[in-house]
């Protein structure tokens, strides 16, 4: 009887835990994007394509290069071919919450973080351009300046470069 409860109690707390992680941005209904790499260049930019959501076209695209920059400081790239970089830029746990004043300041509309990011092309194919019911979806072939955006970290003191 007291194993019982034992295991009971082992399973539900498993459960809650696992419910209790964060799930994945949506958008578009219930699909998930994630950000892929599509290559990356000599240069030391690579070249991801990202999503972003929202009213227009334009805050879809602002979204998108935000999102393609968080990816890469925060998670790495592992989806879509291998060449790009898959570790994070900043490896430290937690280090959003950390830094929340220096991130929330570098993520603003018209930010730190667009001197790191670029539509590598100036047009969104049709079919990277989704209706959803708040807005627009959009799926944009961007270039991550990767070396600049680790060294920018380093002399702003969020990552020790090596």
């Amino acid at each position: 009887m007291k194993n019982k409860l034992i295991n009971s109690l082992i399973i539900a707390s498993t459960i809650l835990m696992a419910s209790g992680c964060a799930a994945p941005v949506t958008v578009a209904g219930n699909y998930t994007y994630k950000t892929e790499c599509l290559g990356n260049d000599q240069d030391g930019t690579q070249i991801v394509k990202a999503w972003g959501s929202g009213k227009r076209r334009a805050e879809a695209v602002d979204q998108a290069m935000k999102n393609a920059v968080n990816d890469v400081l925060f998670k790495g790239i592992t989806e879509g071919i291998n060449g790009c970089e898959m570790k994070p830029i900043v490896s430290e746990v937690n280090a959003r919450q950390k830094f929340a004043s220096y991130f929330n300041s570098f993520f603003t509309d018209k930010g730190a973080y667009l001197n790191f990011v670029e539509p590598r092309y100036r047009n969104i194919q049709d079919g990277d351009l989704k209706s959803t019911r708040s807005g627009l979806t959009a799926g944009i072939i961007l270039r991550i300046y990767h070396a600049e955006l680790k060294q920018k970290m380093a002399e702003d003191g969020i990552i020790r470069y090596y």
